[in-house]
C-alpha cells in the first residue's frame, strides 16, 4: 500500500512540475516588453515607432529622428551584395589558382627529370675526359706538377658545375642552356691546354738540339789550320818552279800565289 501511495505522488508530482514548466515558458514568449520590442524592430529593419515617445523626445532625441535610418537591415543588405562579389572574386582566385596548378605541375614534372642531361651528357663526359687525358700528357710533355695541379683545378670546377646543374631546379630548357655553355667551356680550355702542350714539346726539342749541338766537338780551327798549310804548300812549290824557269815563268808563278 505504501509503494502504491509513493507511486502516484512522484506522478502527481510529474504533472505538476511539468504545468508549472510550461505555464512558465508560455509566460515568458507571450508577456514581453512592447518599448523594447519596438526598438529592437527599428534597430534591426527600420520600421515601427520608438516608445514611449515622451522618453526619448526628452532623453534620445538625435537618436529617435536618426533610428530609422541607422537600421541594421542597410548593413545587412550590403553586406550581402559585397558576399555575392566577394563569391565571385573567390571563384576567379580558385580558377587561377587551379592552372596555376596545373602549370606548376608540369613544371615541377619537368624539372625533376633531367630530359637535357640524356641529350648533352654523353658529348659533355667524353670532353671532359678527353681534357683529363691532356692534362696527364703535362708533365711528360716537360711541365711541372704545380701546372698540372692548376690544370687539374679547371678540371674540378667543371666537374662542380655540372653537378650543381644536375642539382639545380629548373626547367629542361634552361638546363639545356647551361649544359651547352659549360661544354664550350671546356672545349676551349682543352684548346688552350693543347697549345700549351704543344709549346712544351717544342720548347723540349729545342734545348735537345741546343744541348746535341753544344756537345759536338768544333773542328772549325783545324780545318782553316790545314787550309792554311795546303795554300802555304802550293805557293811554295810556284817559287821554286819559278825561279829555275827564268824571270817571265817567276813573274806568273808570282802571280798564280796570289790567287
Amino acid at each position: 500500500m505504501s509503494i502504491k501511495t509513493n507511486s502516484l505522488s512522484a506522478i502527481i508530482l510529474f504533472v505538476a512540475s511539468s504545468t508549472l514548466e510550461v505555464h512558465a515558458q508560455s509566460y515568458v514568449f507571450s508577456n514581453h516588453d512592447e518599448a523594447k520590442m519596438n526598438q529592437i524592430t527599428v534597430q534591426e529593419i527600420g520600421t515601427g515607432g520608438l516608445t514611449p515617445a515622451f522618453y526619448y523626445d526628452v532623453f534620445h532625441r538625435s537618436y529617435q529622428k536618426s533610428a530609422a535610418s541607422k537600421n541594421k537591415l542597410t548593413y545587412r543588405s550590403l553586406a550581402g551584395v559585397a558576399g555575392w562579389q566577394q563569391v565571385d572574386d573567390a571563384d576567379s582566385v580558385k580558377s587561377s589558382l587551379e592552372k596555376r596548378a596545373e602549370v606548376e605541375a608540369l613544371n615541377m614534372a619537368d624539372r625533376q627529370v633531367d630530359l637535357a642531361w640524356c641529350a648533352e651528357g654523353a658529348k659533355i663526359t667524353n670532353k671532359l675526359n678527353d681534357f683529363q687525358c691532356n692534362i696527364n700528357r703535362i708533365i711528360s710533355a716537360g711541365g711541372t706538377t704545380k701546372e698540372k695541379e692548376r690544370w687539374n683545378n679547371y678540371y674540378h670546377i667543371f666537374q662542380c658545375a655540372i653537378k650543381a646543374t644536375q642539382d639545380a631546379y629548373m626547367p629542361n630548357a634552361q638546363r639545356k642552356k647551361e649544359y651547352l655553355a659549360i661544354y664550350a667551356d671546356i672545349c676551349r680550355e682543352n684548346e688552350t691546354l693543347i697549345k700549351y702542350i704543344v709549346q712544351l714539346n717544342s720548347r723540349a726539342k729545342t734545348q735537345e738540339l741546343l744541348d746535341a749541338t753544344g756537345s759536338r766537338p768544333n773542328h772549325n780551327g783545324a780545318y782553316a789550320k790545314a787550309a792554311y798549310n795546303r795554300w802555304r804548300d802550293v805557293g811554295l812549290k810556284v817559287q821554286s818552279g819559278s825561279s829555275s824557269n827564268g824571270d817571265s815563268d817567276s813573274s806568273e808563278g808570282t802571280i798564280i800565289i796570289e790567287e
